[in-house]
C-alpha cells in the first residue's frame, strides 16, 4: 500500500542521555536523526514538544514508563533546550531543505502556539491530551489535520472527543493505540481498526505503534491502517522515555519496505486481532492518573472575573489536582468566578456563577 502514511517518531530521542547538553548540540543530534529517518523512507518525522507553563504542575510525579526522571523536570528540561529560534525553526529549515515532511505533538496549547509559526501542516495530539480540550479547542482554530490516539481514554470518551472535533469542523484522524512500553502481543486488539473505520467512515485511521519489531505495523496495515507511526532511534540503549520502544534505521528501513511492495498481505495478523468492538485499553490504562489533566487558573483572578480562553490552563496530573478535568472546558467558558483564585489553582464547579 503506497498511499500508507509512515510517520518516525522522533519524539524527544535527540535526547540520548542524563547529562544536559547545549541547544547546538541537540539540535545537531535532532537533525543527524532526521537525515536517518529519510533514508529510510518514511512520509515524515514527528517530534515532541513543551511547555512548562500549561503542562506539568510542580509536583513530585514519576511516570512508571520513565522511573529515571520526574515528570515536572524532565518537562522543564524540555521546554528549556527546545527553543523556538534556536531549536524548532531549524530543525523544521532542515526537514524542508531533506524534502521530508516535519509535525510534532503539542503537550499543551502554549506548545502548539509556540509552534504555528512554522506553519507546520497538522497536529498530531498524543494519548495522554486526547481529553485536554483546551488544546483540541486551539487545534481546531488553526484549521489544520489533527490526529489523535486512543491509548489513554475509553471507546465512550473517543466518542466525545470526535463528536467535540466534529463540532468544530476539524479535519480529524484516528489512531488505534496501546500505551504500554513495550507492548506485548498479547495486549493489541487489531480488531479495533477495522471497528473505527466502520464507526467513523468519513475519517483516516492508523495506528500508533509501541511494539517491538514490525510484525504489529504490518498487521495492522493489513487490516486497514492508514498511518503508521513508529518511534525512531540509534540506539534503544539510549537514557530517555521511549528509545526502548524504537525502531532501529535498518528496521525502519525495512518496515517501509514491507508495506510499500506488499510483503505486510503475508503477515500473520490472528496473534493481535482481538475482537471488534471490545473496550479500549485506553479505558483502564495505567498512565491515565498521570497524563489526564485539570482546568486551572491561568494566572491571579479576582472574584467576578469572566473566564475567558485565555485564563483557563489545563495541568496535570488531574489525579492530583481534582476538580474540573479538562474536558469540561466549555462548561467553564465564559462563567463568572464566585471568589478569587490564585494562578494554577484549581477550577471547581462550585466556583461558577
Amino acid at each position: 500500500m503506497s498511499d500508507v502514511f509512515i510517520v518516525a517518531e522522533i519524539g524527544k530521542n535527540f535526547i540520548q542521555a542524563p547529562e544536559e547538553e547545549s541547544v547546538l548540540e541537540y539540535l545537531a543530534k535532532a537533525k543527524a536523526l532526521v537525515d536517518a529517518a529519510v533514508e529510510t523512507g518514511v512520509d515524515a518525522v514527528k517530534f515532541q514538544t513543551h511547555e512548562i507553563e500549561d503542562e506539568q504542575l510542580d509536583s513530585a510525579v514519576i511516570s512508571p514508563h520513565f522511573p529515571a526522571a520526574e515528570r515536572y523536570a524532565w518537562v522543564k528540561r524540555n521546554t528549556r533546550i527546545t527553543p523556538l529560534e534556536d531549536f524548532w525553526r531549524p530543525l523544521k529549515a532542515h526537514c524542508d531543505s531533506r524534502g521530508i515532511i516535519f509535525f510534532s505533538t503539542p503537550m499543551s496549547r502554549a506548545a502548539a502556539q509556540k509552534l504555528e509559526p512554522l506553519n507546520v501542516p497538522m497536529w498530531k495530539v498524543g494519548s495522554g491530551d486526547v481529553l485536554d480540550y483546551v488544546l483540541l479547542d486551539y487545534l481546531a482554530s488553526t484549521g489544520k489535520p489533527i490526529i489523535i490516539s486512543t491509548g489513554m481514554i475509553s471507546l465512550s470518551e473517543l466518542d466525545q472527543t470526535v463528536s467535540y472535533l466534529r463540532s468544530k469542523q476539524a479535519p480529524l484522524s484516528i489512531l488505534y493505540c496501546v500505551s504500554e512500553y513495550p507492548c506485548p502481543t498479547e495486549k493489541f486488539n487489531l480488531a479495533t481498526i477495522e471497528y473505527l473505520k466502520e464507526r467513523y467512515p468519513e475519517m483516516t485511521i492508523g495506528f500508533s505503534d509501541h511494539s517491538l519489531g514490525d510484525q504489529a505495523a504490518l498487521a495492522a496495515v493489513k487490516l486497514g491502517a492508514a498511518i503508521i507511526e513508529k518511534h525512531f532511534s540509534f540506539a534503544r540503549e539510549f537514557w530517555g522515555a521511549d528509545h526502548k520502544v524504537s525502531m532501529l534505521p535498518k528496521e525502519m528501513k525495512r518496515l517501509v519496505f514491507a508495506i510499500r511492495n506488499g510483503e505486510y498481505q503475508q503477515v500473520n495478523h490472528r496473534p493481535f486481532y482481538g475482537e471488534k468492538a471490545r473496550e479500549l485499553d485506553g479505558a483502564q490504562n495505567q498512565f491515565r492518573p498521570y497524563f489526564h489533566r485539570s482546568l486551572v487558573a491561568g494566572a491571579d483572578l479576582p472574584a467576578g472575573v469572566i473566564l475567558t480562553r485565555e485564563l483557563i490552563y489545563s495541568l496535570r496530573p488531574q489525579s492530583y489536582l481534582g476538580g474540573l478535568s479538562a474536558d469540561q472546558f466549555e462548561l467553564a467558558l465564559g462563567r463568572r468566578l464566585k471568589r478569587s483564585l490564585k494562578k494554577y489553582e484549581t477550577i471547581k464547579k462550585e466556583n461558577l456563577a
